[in-house]
């Protein structure tokens, strides 16, 4: 018995971070998620972390899923006290050494989504570099946090 608790701990920590981890060259993508949805949302947000261990710079160009009718990269920021929301259409630069965040100002937004997903649920979909090309990750549905929610201007995701 104090072997099996003593695998199932060492164990335990691995499992969910070996599902949600993906690598394609030297970029490492990490955590990809979405949160739950309202009703009737649109769209959702998409989230993750690019990390580019390599010594050469790159691209994400394009985000792929059959879950939604188009995904587009987007950009948040807030100028007068206005908040504003841009497509960024020449893809999102992963420097060399460096690490990108799509929640950092940054999202994919996913339109006009098949169906309600819900906590538990997953999407598939292909992110799309100029240099280290196409890796196939899952988004993972997550419970909506408070904060998003009080935080929500309606037709968001988060």
């Amino acid at each position: 018995m104090k072997t099996l608790l003593t695998t199932l701990l060492l164990l335990g920590p691995a499992i969910p971070a070996a599902a949600h981890e993906f690598t394609v060259g030297d970029l490492y993508v990490d955590h990809p998620m979405i949160e739950e949805a309202p009703p009737n949302a649109p769209v959702l947000g998409g989230y993750l972390s690019i990390a580019n261990r390599g010594g050469s710079d790159d691209r994400l160009v394009a985000i792929e899923s059959a879950a939604a009718r188009k995904v587009e990269l987007h950009r948040s920021s807030v100028t007068d006290g206005i908040a504003r929301m841009q497509q960024i259409t020449d893809g999102l630069a992963v420097p060399a050494g460096t690490t990108v965040e799509l929640g950092d100002g940054n999202h994919a937004m996913f339109l006009d989504p098949d169906r309600r997903y819900v906590a538990g649920d997953e999407i598939g979909a292909t992110l799309v570099f100029e240099n280290a090309g196409r890796v196939d990750v899952v988004f993972e549905v997550e419970k909506r946090s408070a904060e998003s929610a009080a935080s929500s201007h309606g037709d968001h995701a988060r």
